[in-house]
């Protein structure tokens, strides 16, 4: 049966006149934090030091140079490449004869310049021995299988993998960003157990993130991630902090969540709000740390820095690690590079585009990766078959 519009009606209607009833609080406290944001009289230094102290129940962003500070783009390289990957996966299926999953990475090399060239491609990966299907602990535990979120975590680290792969092959002497879609931080192996981690992130996603550093020591490479419309607010953390009149701020000791607190004068601020009001076209945010757990614990060089970039009318948040943000001349790269990637893809990396291109995996893929799988099986007479569950949703019995 198909969804009853006539009955989500009158639930949208709600929701919509809701909205509009805080739309104008929502205006109050964009104003307040543009106030703060700006605000010559912040003692920064202080509030850095009250930032390190604080204990809040939400991630507050580490401040490098400062708040309101923008800078213009940097002018682009006569020569340069821009490398990037992105992925997509076929998750393992219960219902099927056999468990096995597939990941299928993109990969684009674009060079501008001179002699200007492309090379798009696709890495498929199927993965149906046992060390692939499940993390085991070093000691006695319980193994868990690589699927669901878990596979889109090892997506991550393939994507990396073969980004410090392509970045290996280029040659020395031309300037040359690595580019990542979404984020640097791997957030969802909060949820996991460490040997989880130690796996995935540290022999996996870090590893890779240590050959392009030490690929950087000889060729002019910079690496950064994107994130189209974010909706992070660490820097409106970063006020709220500011604002907290407690030295330091200490949500659960001095504000119970049944009582209004002051900081609230800027709540419901995302911070692209804030940039969109601060930033001209092509220009960036100062940079800011971000205040990860899982960071502060693994992470070592590669802590993730990040800065807002200004495109048309969309703030992006563009993710680069310690020896990229300390740099100027890669974060002047990086800076200058993202954003022609932006003008030329209308208002997205064309890079990522492209990746993203060769990495998709459709309905139909998937339809006939099975099919394949359970054909090679009759093939070779192997036991063949699907769950009752699976066939009753292919067969109308009504």
């Amino acid at each position: 049966m198909a969804l009853d519009l006539n009955k989500v009606a009158a639930q949208v209607g709600s929701m919509v006149a809701r909205l509009k009833a805080t739309s104008r609080e929502r205006g109050e406290h964009l104003q307040s934090a543009l106030e703060m944001l700006c605000d010559k009289s912040v003692d920064l230094d202080r509030l850095k030091r009250k930032i390190e102290m604080s204990r809040t129940t939400w991630l507050v962003a580490r401040l490098v140079e400062g708040l309101a500070q923008h800078y213009q783009a940097p002018p682009l390289p006569a020569e340069f490449t821009v490398i990037a990957t992105d992925g997509s996966h076929i998750d393992v299926d219960r219902h099927k004869s056999t468990r096995c999953y597939l990941i299928n990475i993109g990969s684009v090399v674009l060079h501008y310049g001179a002699e200007p060239d492309a090379l798009l491609e696709s890495h498929p990966h199927l993965c149906s021995e046992d060390e692939d299907l499940a993390i085991a602990p070093t000691e006695k535990g319980r193994e868990l299988p690589i699927e669901g979120p878990l596979l889109g975590i090892k997506r991550s680290v393939e994507e990396c993998r073969h980004l410090a792969e392509i970045a290996a092959e280029l040659p020395d002497n031309c300037p040359t960003l690595a580019l990542l879609d979404g984020t640097l931080i791997l957030w969802g192996l909060e949820a996991y157990p460490e040997f989880v981690a130690e796996e995935l992130l540290d022999k996996g996603f870090l590893r890779a993130l240590d050959e392009i550093m030490k690929l950087g020591r000889s060729k002019q490479l910079a690496l950064a991630s994107y994130i189209s419309l974010p909706r992070s607010t660490d820097v409106v953390n970063a006020l709220r902090v500011a604002i907290c009149p407690h030295e330091p701020a200490d949500c659960d000791r001095y504000c119970p969540p049944s009582e209004e607190r002051g900081c609230d004068a800027v709540a419901g601020v995302q911070d692209r709000e804030l940039f969109m009001n601060l930033l001209d076209e092509g220009e960036r945010s100062a940079l800011f740390i971000s205040p990860s757990k899982v960071l502060e614990k693994h992470y070592g060089m590669h802590h993730v820095h990040f800065f807002y970039l200004r495109v048309d009318d969309e703030i992006a948040r563009v993710e680069i690690p310690k020896w990229v943000a300390m740099d100027e001349s890669r974060l002047n790269l990086v800076h200058a590079l993202v954003l022609d990637q932006c003008q030329r893809g209308h208002g997205y990396p064309v890079a990522l585009s492209e990746a993203h291109e060769q990495a998709v995996v459709t309905n139909a893929d998937r339809e006939n990766f099975w099919q394949l799988v359970e054909a090679s099986l009759m093939e070779e007479k192997l036991p063949s078959f699907e769950s009752a569950k699976r066939l009753s949703k292919r067969t109308r019995w009504v």
